[in-house]
């Protein structure tokens, strides 16, 4: 089984299913977006500070591993040229149909993201890259490619999951209990039993892998980023969000020559 195939199909499923990341924004987001009212989220639930953005009119911005016609539409309405790259066909879908109803600035591209090679280096003046990295297997070559396409400058927006969530029991946090039952790194495809990985595949149609700090942050300044500012999100509902952040953002630039 490749994880990476398994995904693109399991998000063309959870269009399907009409999963809350699928589902694209509306007419009247639009308009509010190119009036200069909008807001977006790279994690569940706090807003992206709008100074993270800088300036969009005219600005070249990929959305990596961020379909679905949450963002790209909205980051066109607000002035910039937006190219979205996702696995998913049925995600891409949902930003075309946005884009071509508003003729707005957004092509869209099929593709993984840790591989960016059909873009040039030094394309991109900003990456919009919300939580998604918890499905790939790997991370390295996705902050790689994201400085090697960026601009010296260049700023790199990203929502990654706090590895400690994996590390709980499931089944046991759905009941009311945090039991840890898991060590890190964490991949369902490692640490679930060939049971326990088909029922989780057939009730959320992906599977997920923790990256540490080392890997999300330390990745990020290996790969030549400058780290400006972060922030930390919870998430109503789930239990253990009671006692730590689910999730984080970070705000990064590219480092300059010299």
């Amino acid at each position: 089984m490749d994880p990476k195939e398994l995904n693109a199909r399991g998000w063309d499923e959870r269009v399907a299913d009409g999963d809350v990341w699928t589902r694209p924004v509306d007419d009247d987001a639009v308009a509010r977006a190119r009036s200069g009212d909008w807001a977006l989220l790279l994690t569940p639930t706090a807003p992206v500070p709008r100074d993270w953005f800088g300036e969009l009119a005219g600005s070249r911005v990929l959305c990596l591993a961020s379909g679905g016609g949450q963002q790209a539409p909205i980051l066109a309405a607000a002035g910039a040229s937006v190219i979205v790259l996702d696995a998913s066909s049925a995600q891409l879908r949902q930003d075309r149909q946005v884009a071509d109803r508003h003729a707005l600035d957004v092509t869209t591209v099929q593709g993984f993201m840790d591989d960016l090679s059909r873009f040039g280096s030094s394309s991109f003046d900003l990456i919009f890259h919300p939580v998604s990295n918890c499905f790939a297997p790997d991370i390295a070559s996705v902050w790689s490619e994201c400085s090697r396409v960026l601009r010296p400058g260049g700023r790199l927006l990203a929502g990654f999951m706090n590895p400690i969530v994996y590390v709980f029991d499931p089944h046991a946090e759905a009941q009311g209990e945090l039991r840890v039952r898991f060590s890190l790194p964490y991949a369902d495809t490692k640490d679930l039993s060939p049971e326990e990985l088909a029922a989780n595949i057939r009730e959320y149609r992906t599977v997920e892998f923790s990256h540490s700090f080392d890997a999300q942050l330390g990745g990020q300044l290996r790969a030549g980023f400058v780290l400006c500012d972060l922030y930390e999100d919870r998430q109503a509902g789930r239990l253990c969000s009671k006692y730590f952040p689910v999730a984080f953002a970070t705000l990064a630039r590219k480092a300059s020559p010299g």
